[in-house]
């Protein structure tokens, strides 16, 4: 091996052979082997493909979704309002979104530990995406040998057609995506019309581009790289996972010794397993990894390897599954399918199931709960209390009162919690859909009333009330009302 000169060495001859001169140099980088996955059928890969139809159809098709005559989802920052089907959000329910990140951690935990990394070999973006930029690749400069003789051959008219359209066609993917990715932030029918004109905003030209780009980068050229260097989920896989998780595992028992044989022989009395050592499995691996050598971070379990090894064994004769999906401990003792499904109550899988149980019932009953308005009430901190004509005694407060449905809304304002303390302003406030509507209020305590509380803060309430859904709801917001001595 032959290591760079150090930065600032002179190049020198090289000593003859044998000579004290002799210099070992180690290269301490290794140049990126360019991988050329195999196309393969089978039982997974229609399923992955399934999941690239499905997640892409809700992706391209969930901005143009509409729900009482308004998109069914859109995230509108510059209102700073979120619309989820039925739902509207405001900033104040940022609680929900951690919620529901927390649900996304506890249920990554829990598949994990069941069923180890089936996210990343079917539903991932990076795996999806690889998924369509590589079909573009097969269709324009054919499978792995092909792709692998027209990179190596130069330049001609041939090459650069299909090179060309290869490019083309990927463009084409990455700047749909990006469009529709701005889609759920810009109302996406809105944003087809400017499309037309390309009368984008800075904003929309640049994450249009920008996520594009990344499209673009990602699953046309990183793919596998993405995966073993920039995922952390590889790095942190090995503690969610034990011996009892499903992994795709190679049987070497039944595998070893590997080597080739003629179809028609007797494996056993050449003294080989089951193996022929095609390297199939290796060629169809999208990230380059030899699946015999046991479980490596860089599988991302798509099990294009199982797909082509049973591919293999019928071909020969022999019992599929020398490649399954099983776990560590049931390929070492031979399990079943149903030892192997009885190890799934094991407690690490019923703590994260318990979790996630919890997290998302109490998520659901929170939501259900949530009244159609919500009320922030603030104090005038100008001048905590006056005292007007007749030693009457005056707070006043801000009330923002958001309507987080769709309707018009009517909300009437009342207050509680000292005897004689009324409202001296209007009560009544209209609000517009999903807006929110702000109503100043003038609280006043006659002076007889306020003498048991000179100097003090009286605990109150002001109860805010509207009809929803023709049934009467109330809110009640704690406030306090100074007293001066």
């Amino acid at each position: 091996m032959t290591l760079p000169t150090p930065l600032g060495a002179r190049h020198r001859p090289a000593p003859a052979q044998g000579s004290d001169d002799d210099e070992l140099t180690v290269s301490m980088y290794e140049k990126q082997v360019k991988i050329y996955p195999r196309a393969v059928t089978g039982w997974f890969a229609g399923w992955r493909w399934a999941m690239v139809w499905l997640t892409q159809l809700v992706f391209y098709g969930g901005p143009w979704l509409q729900w009482n005559g308004r998109q069914a989802v859109l995230f509108d920052l510059t209102e700073r309002r979120f619309f989820v089907g039925g739902l509207v959000l405001q900033p104040q329910d940022f609680i929900y979104l951690a919620a529901l990140l927390v649900i996304a951690a506890l249920a990554l935990f829990f598949f994990t530990a069941v069923a180890g990394r089936l996210w990343c070999g079917y539903a991932c973006p990076q795996t999806v995406y690889t998924e369509m930029f590589l079909w573009v690749e097969r269709r324009t400069e054919g499978d792995r040998q092909a792709r692998m003789r027209l990179d190596a051959a130069p330049w001609s008219a041939d090459k650069l057609l299909r090179k060309g359209s290869k490019q083309a066609a990927w463009i084409t993917i990455a700047l749909l995506t990006g469009f529709s990715f701005v889609g759920y932030f810009t109302p996406i029918r809105a944003l087809a019309a400017e499309a037309a004109t390309l009368g984008f905003s800075a904003w929309e030209w640049f994450w249009v581009l920008f996520y594009g780009l990344a499209t673009y980068g990602n699953a046309g050229y990183l793919r596998e790289q993405v995966c073993k260097y920039m995922c952390p989920y590889a790095r942190f896989q090995s503690a969610l996972i034990d011996r009892d998780s499903l992994v795709i595992a190679y049987d070497s028992g039944r595998g070893e010794a590997r080597g080739s044989r003629p179809r028609k022989a007797d494996p056993r009395a050449l003294g080989l397993g089951d193996c022929i050592d095609c390297t199939l499995c290796v060629q169809v691996c999208p990230t380059g990894i030899d699946i015999r050598n046991g479980l490596q971070n860089e599988c991302i379990g798509c099990a294009a390897c199982i797909d082509v090894c049973d591919d293999v064994m019928g071909k020969m004769g022999y019992a599929k599954g020398l490649i399954r999906y099983s776990t560590e401990n049931g390929v070492a003792g031979g399990w079943t399918r149903a030892q192997m499904l009885r190890r799934t109550l094991r407690p690490r899988v019923l703590l994260y199931g318990l979790l996630l149980l919890v997290v998302s019932a109490v998520f659901v009953f929170s939501l259900s709960q949530r009244s159609g308005f919500t009320v922030d009430v603030i104090r005038d901190r100008g001048a905590l209390a006056r005292v007007v004509e007749g030693g009457v005694i005056e707070n006043v407060y801000t009330l923002h009162i958001a309507n987080v449905s769709e309707q018009v809304r009517r909300f009437r304002v009342g207050v509680s919690g000292l005897p004689g303390l009324q409202i001296v302003t209007p009560t009544e406030l209209v609000v517009a859909p999903t807006h929110i509507g702000t109503l100043a209020v003038r609280l006043s305590l006659p002076a007889d009333a306020g003498q048991a509380q000179r100097g003090q803060a009286a605990a109150i309430a002001f109860e805010i009330a509207s009809m929803q859904d023709g049934v009467p709801v109330m809110r009640r917001e704690k406030s306090t009302f100074f007293v001066p001595r």
